[in-house]
């Protein structure tokens, strides 16, 4: 039962961890449907700090592409700088060694084609079930953006959106905590162009 649970992509607040992936400053006016990511990606952390799950946040070499956008307030937060184009540095391996009842991964970030999806083949790599927001990660084009997710679906990964997984968490209205992510839903996320470049026919997710 549990393998067919995994093999469906079925997740557990209790044993499911946030990562956000290199969402910082320099990388406005460069990255396409920023606002509109970064919004996106604000749920999703608002509703794993409502949720007490544990959020893994990077920076790409922050001394020249500067930190994390100030909509995604990570001040209490743990960040890492890296280099490597994975979220997987051996700080971030450390920690997730130590996140015993992780089980699965939930990712939003930049760039689609390069970091994330790196970090993403990484813990397929390592066994973890991971869930990719769509609708919370992007790219400077949006060919690079949806090939990269065609690849990482492929791989294994399961794409979704952040309305989904937002109710996937917490699998029943009655869970305690709903309420809070109830707010976070009620406005629709706004368009990222998925759609539109799905019915173009350049690929479909």
């Amino acid at each position: 039962m549990a393998s067919l649970a995994r093999k469906l992509g079925k997740i557990n607040y209790k044993s499911s961890a946030l990562f956000l992936c290199d969402m910082q400053e320099k990388f406005r006016g460069n990255i396409q449907y920023y606002p509109q990511i970064l919004t996106v990606a604000n749920k999703m952390l608002q509703g794993a700090q409502a949720l007490d799950m544990p959020v893994i946040v990077t920076e790409q070499y922050p001394k020249g592409l500067g930190p994390t956008v100030s909509e995604l307030d990570v001040s209490q937060l743990k960040v890492y700088p890296k280099t490597q184009f994975s979220m997987l540095i051996p700080d971030v391996v450390d920690r997730l060694s130590a996140m015993k009842e992780t089980k699965s991964v939930i990712i939003c970030g930049i760039e689609t084609q390069i970091c994330v999806q790196n970090t993403v083949l990484d813990l397929l790599e390592k066994n973890y079930d991971v869930h990719l927001i769509a609708d919370a990660c992007s790219s400077r084009t949006m060919v690079d953006r949806m090939f990269a997710f065609q690849r990482m679906k492929e791989a294994g990964a399961f794409l979704t959106t952040s309305e989904s997984m937002l109710f996937s968490l917490c699998n029943d209205a009655a869970h305690p905590n709903f309420k809070p992510i109830q707010k976070l839903i009620w406005d629709s996320a706004p368009d990222s162009g998925l759609l539109s470049t799905s019915i173009k026919g350049e690929t479909a997710v």
